[in-house]
């Protein structure tokens, strides 16, 4: 796998509400290196989403750049983003988006056929990140079936079975108990090293900062580095 950085620069995108201009992401620039993952702590609405979407390739910014992979991903055609998302991202959201009545497993898998695995394949390759996030004897069970910790750990493990090269989680262990989350977080960290890819954590876990490698803090859509595990948890129950 050839790893890369991902790189932010000069990262702007603003809202316009009524008369007022929201500055969600105010000139970021950040570089996370490959085997990096680096959480990003602030109060709701402080724009921590935005700048998770802008990498993802799900928002346009105004204006600044995206490097990953040796191209601007701020520049992709439409198609272009969704190969992108599909191929290089692990993408772990605050909604499950689940399908009811089909199995963990299922549900797991969804990406791979299209990225051209059989079916035969596919669950071979996804039953053993089943089982990494603690899903093993649930493999068959239905979401109405999956406790809500259970359901984010099945999105995780989807985020996870098509090898991404990046890994971005958006509040991955809200629906978790602190010994799993503890566990999930260690694997995101234990999965950035083991596979040379950066990740991108936005949480409001003052936990999360045990498991980092750095803690950023996005104030009025400016980026600022936390120094310290103490001061990185103040600023994460100031969120």
């Amino acid at each position: 796998m050839n790893a890369s950085a991902l790189e932010l620069r000069e990262l702007v995108k603003h809202y316009r509400g009524g008369e007022e201009t929201v500055r969600a992401v105010d000139g970021v620039s950040l570089r996370i290196e490959p085997g990096e993952l680096v959480a990003l702590y602030g109060p709701s609405g402080s724009g921590k989403s935005t700048l998770l979407m802008l990498v993802a390739a799900l928002l346009a910014p105004d204006s600044g750049s995206v490097m990953f992979g040796g191209r601007d991903v701020a520049r992709l055609s439409s198609r272009q983003a969704a190969e992108y998302r599909r191929r290089e991202v692990g993408l772990v959201s605050q909604e499950f988006h689940l399908i009811p009545g089909a199995s963990a497993l299922d549900n797991a898998m969804i990406k791979l056929p299209v990225l051209g695995a059989s079916l035969k394949q596919a669950r071979a390759r996804t039953i053993p990140w089943l089982e990494r996030v603690g899903l093993g004897a649930r493999v068959t069970h239905t979401p109405e079936r999956l406790s809500m910790g259970e359901r984010q750990r099945v999105t995780i493990a989807r985020a996870l079975v098509a090898e991404p090269r990046l890994l971005l989680a958006d509040e991955p262990t809200g629906s978790l108990d602190s010994k799993r989350t503890g566990e999930i977080l260690a694997l995101l960290r234990d999965l950035c090293r083991e596979r040379e890819m950066p990740g991108l954590l936005v949480t409001h876990d003052s936990d999360a900062v045990s498991f980092v490698d750095r803690v950023h803090t996005l104030r009025d859509g400016r980026l600022y580095e936390v120094p310290s595990t103490a001061e990185a948890r103040l600023a994460a129950t100031a969120g």
